[in-house]
């Protein structure tokens, strides 16, 4: 099984796809596996990135720790078994749950990241009030990233 992946060449899955339960989870793989093939293109991984960066808080791993994990070539599911395993307590499913319905539906994390993204919805041309959480804006922006039109 190839585990590589170009993100030069195509966007990282959505925020929105789940694995284990986990909103992000498989955005951050493809963002890890990129990271150790050395084609992450203008992506973050780690603290470099605010929703990467929530998540390993969540479950009390580090960025280090999951990019080792991902390196040894396994598929989604072994990581999941991985970051579960790893998690710093066990987490329920309904922990899961709300912790990824709060993370999808936030505007913003922090002061900074709320006034970034006021100014990034307000550039919209054409304006796009549905836009309003930062899953929603990596949606688009992964889309017109690599050629579609907002």
């Amino acid at each position: 099984m190839t585990t590589n992946t170009d993100l030069t060449t195509r966007p990282p899955r959505s925020p929105r796809v789940r694995l284990g339960g986990f909103a992000h989870l498989p955005r951050l793989i493809d963002k890890a596996r990129a990271q150790t093939s050395q084609t992450l293109g203008v992506y973050e991984y780690g603290d470099a990135s605010l929703l990467d960066r929530e998540f390993f808080r969540f479950i009390g791993i580090t960025a280090d720790a999951l990019l080792a994990e991902v390196s040894r070539g396994g598929g989604d599911l072994s990581i999941l078994q991985w970051v579960l395993t790893n998690a710093t307590r066990s987490l329920l499913p309904h922990e899961i749950a709300a912790w990824s319905h709060w993370i999808e539906n936030v505007p913003g994390l922090s002061t900074e990241a709320r006034a970034w993204f006021a100014e990034f919805s307000a550039s919209l041309e054409p304006p796009r009030p549905d836009v309003s959480t930062l899953f929603e804006y990596l949606d688009v922006d992964d889309y017109v990233r690599f050629g579609g039109q907002a």
